[in-house]
């Protein structure tokens, strides 16, 4: 199998499978009891928890490890919201974000919460000058996401910071497809996952600056921090410790361009790639072509896993909401694949592609 999928998810890191498979065999105790097995467990839990913090370089706050992104972002947007001063009551977000965050919003503004999306350029990227028009004193929160999903694309994530500061309101970034390859950003809030970095699938974590006050998504024991309750796996938290250990920014964004460089150079003119290419990562190219049919392409080749967009929109049977906010036809939707690649990506499996698309 040719793996180009990894905005769906990424190979498991050897080394992280192999931080795992203690705490799935002899060291199976629960990180909250006081026992020897437990305090074990407690052990690795913090260990994992300072690799992660190291990619945020400093930053006051503290990492609250959850069950993923999609608990991440849900916190973020209610808990704020829950706690937000009176006269606050707006959310702003950008019309490409992520299904968790634009799900989250738009329940937070059926509870009769100011919902505004702003919308995007053709480059996928948002206009700033709206942006300030949309966030003022009335506003709780701004949320943006890193590196877009869908198409790769980088916003703006100063300015937004920036504005959202000045109007008095909180930050808070999904930055999933960016944590360990490209800058954070200064924000109040950040949502990562560990299986987009060759960790687990079933652990992420919300990274919460000092200051910030968010009412816990869940009630219970309160094991993290009295914040998030529920009991942690060790063996998850070891797999995303090490999985952010191995993730270098600079070494991952060379072997991308090469690819990519690669890709585009091979297929030739027809191809138009959606969203930014100044402002992208480059281990994701959304691309199309008039007439190529994308469903059928990954129907007929079955060892190569590429996919016409985010694994959320293709299973739950909706359009891509991103492709259709920078103003793609039905027809320019459903002619466009989505190829992701990164550290286990050869150059034998962008020419394997080149070929299958020829």
């Amino acid at each position: 199998m040719i793996y180009l999928d990894y905005q769906a998810t990424t190979p498991l890191a050897p080394e992280a499978r192999a931080a795992m498979l203690p705490y799935l065999e002899a060291d199976y105790g629960n990180p909250h009891s006081p026992h020897r097995l437990g305090r074990s467990a407690a052990a690795a839990v913090e260990a994992a928890r300072v690799r992660v913090l190291a990619h945020f370089e400093g930053r006051q706050g503290r990492l609250y490890f959850t069950s993923g992104a999609t608990e991440a972002a849900n916190w973020a947007l209610k808990g704020a919201m829950a706690a937000a001063p009176a006269g606050r009551r707006r959310i702003v977000t950008l019309a490409t974000e992520h299904a968790c965050v634009l799900d989250t919003a738009r329940w937070l503004g059926e509870q009769g919460h100011d919902l505004v999306v702003l919308p995007v350029t053709g480059d996928g990227l948002v206009d700033l000058a709206a942006a300030a028009r949309a966030i003022d004193d009335s506003t709780a929160i701004v949320a943006a996401m890193l590196v877009n999903n869908e198409i790769g694309v980088i916003q703006p994530l100063d300015g937004l910071a920036a504005l959202a500061r000045a109007a008095g309101a909180l930050f808070f970034c999904d930055a999933v497809q960016g944590f360990g390859r490209v800058a954070l950003p200064q924000a109040d809030m950040i949502a990562i996952s560990a299986h987009k970095v060759h960790g687990p699938k079933g652990i992420g974590a919300l990274f919460v600056a000092d200051g910030v006050a968010l009412e816990p998504l869940m009630h219970g024991g309160g094991q993290e921090g009295g914040a998030r309750s529920g009991t942690l796996s060790p063996a998850l938290c070891a797999g995303f410790g090490a999985a952010a250990a191995l993730m270098v920014a600079a070494a991952e964004r060379a072997h991308c361009e090469g690819l990519r460089d690669a890709l585009l150079g091979g297929i030739g003119p027809a191809w138009v790639v959606n969203g930014a290419l100044d402002r992208r990562w480059p281990g994701n190219l959304s691309l199309r072509r008039p007439g190529f049919d994308a469903a059928r392409f990954i129907s007929e080749n079955r060892r190569i896993a590429v996919s016409a967009g985010s694994a959320c929109a293709s299973g739950s049977g909706r359009p891509s909401h991103v492709l259709e906010a920078i103003g793609l036809s039905a027809g320019e939707a459903r002619s466009t694949l989505r190829i992701g690649f990164g550290r286990y990506t050869t150059l034998h499996d962008i020419i394997a592609l080149q070929d299958a698309l020829a």
